[in-house]
């Protein structure tokens, strides 16, 4: 029986992140949100196993935003350090690349931001997303443009990077087209860099799309939205991802006003849990800690440590197997939103959400717009031409 790191009364858990190169900011992110659970959990009695308390602490190594070095770092993680129970990196492609090593080695991994889709078709047994995956982070959006069309078709264009996150996120949209009778009528990529989309921005101005969907991470979300109010092109709605990662509505202010935003969480949603009590309870505590509001990015990266604390209770020991086995039986409410798994490890009990950067004043807000059922404001459509802004 392999039984995990525990020193003492610590229970040590693995972490690469992404504290440089282009996941940067995000890396940082996960790590924030790692760290105040980890504080939180610890200064609330830690967590119970045959009887005792332990504490939870984290190793973490910089993965440089480099799919390479993630994967040698989960080896030193498991080999060197002797790390039994992982955390996961920033993003899908990193994610990818630690996986089949802690596969290998049958080390759980519980992992809050790698969404690709095709992450959970591999058959792994020992990786668990706490987050909805790629494939549904968008097709809200389309669902709702037709919804406002009077249920008629829409003429969509469409810019991703070419990262696994964001051609799963492409899939989403075209599954989307395809069900309510959509038409995509632009298809692009993003540049390798991410700094403009000004090809696609003109063909926008051209063929008149009724949504535009944008996904290139942190920065291709500001790019966008620079550009598109430098080159003032008017489409009825613009729909991305990351947007509250890049802290839009903060730094680019009344530009980024009426974008629409795919997110996993929102702080006015109102899950529960005894930990972070809600979303604006999180959101205050992450406020104090950090100093800036936590973008979903933070907020699911401490549920996965809920995640875990309540599988190693449930398993009582620390038999990897045992662990794995609980993690797969989770079903639960966080803070976050419910988490329970499917066979592929990807969680199914979790709705994306679409917000709407809303200004008021020159004071520019996130407000969900999105499934109507978490609604907490009503959706502007279309967006203002420029020349009436």
């Amino acid at each position: 029986i392999s039984f995990a790191k525990v020193v003492g009364d610590k229970i040590v858990l693995g972490a690469a992140v992404s504290l440089s190169g282009k996941y940067s900011s995000n890396g940082e992110h996960t790590q924030n949100g790692y760290n105040l659970a980890v504080e939180r959990i610890n200064s609330m009695g830690g967590v119970k196993v045959g009887g005792k308390t332990y504490k939870f602490e984290i190793i973490y190594y910089d993965d440089e935003s480099n799919s390479g070095r993630a994967a040698q770092l989960a080896e030193r993680l498991i080999k060197q350090d002797g790390v039994q129970f992982m955390l996961g990196p920033y993003s899908s492609g990193l994610t990818k690349a630690m996986a089949p090593v802690t596969e290998k080695y049958g080390i759980p991994m519980v992992e809050a931001n790698g969404a690709s889709r095709s992450l959970f078709t591999k058959g792994y047994k020992y990786l668990f997303a706490v987050l909805a995956p790629a494939n549904l982070y968008l097709d809200v959006a389309i669902e709702t443009a037709v919804e406002l069309n009077g249920g008629k078709p829409v003429k969509i264009a469409m810019a991703f990077e070419q990262d696994p996150f964001s051609q799963d996120v492409r899939l989403g949209i075209v599954d989307a087209a395809k069900r309510t009778g959509s038409k995509i009528i632009i298809d692009d990529k993003l540049p390798k860099e991410l700094n403009t989309m000004v090809t696609t921005l003109n063909e926008v101005r051209v063929k008149k799309p009724d949504v535009l969907v944008v996904s290139g991470h942190t920065k291709g979300a500001v790019t966008a939205v620079k550009e598109i109010a430098e080159m003032k092109i008017d489409v009825p709605m613009l729909a991305m991802t990351h947007c509250d990662a890049a802290k839009l509505s903060k730094q680019l202010g009344d530009i980024s006003e009426y974008a629409l935003c795919a997110s996993q969480w929102h702080k006015s949603l109102s899950y529960k849990d005894d930990f972070f009590k809600d979303g604006m309870t999180y959101d205050a505590d992450f406020n104090k800690m950090f100093g800036y509001a936590p973008p979903y990015q933070a907020a699911e990266s401490s549920a996965a440590l809920l995640v875990y604390k309540d599988a190693f209770e449930r398993a009582n020991s620390f038999d990897t197997k045992k662990v794995r086995d609980a993690l797969a039986a989770t079903d639960m409410q966080t803070f976050y939103g419910n988490i329970k798994f499917a066979e592929g490890g990807q969680n199914v009990s979790k709705p994306m959400v679409l917000f709407q950067v809303i200004c008021d004043a020159g004071k520019c807000e996130n407000k969900v717009v999105a499934p109507l059922k978490w609604a907490s404001a009503e959706l502007v459509h279309p967006t203002p031409t420029w020349s009436n802004r």
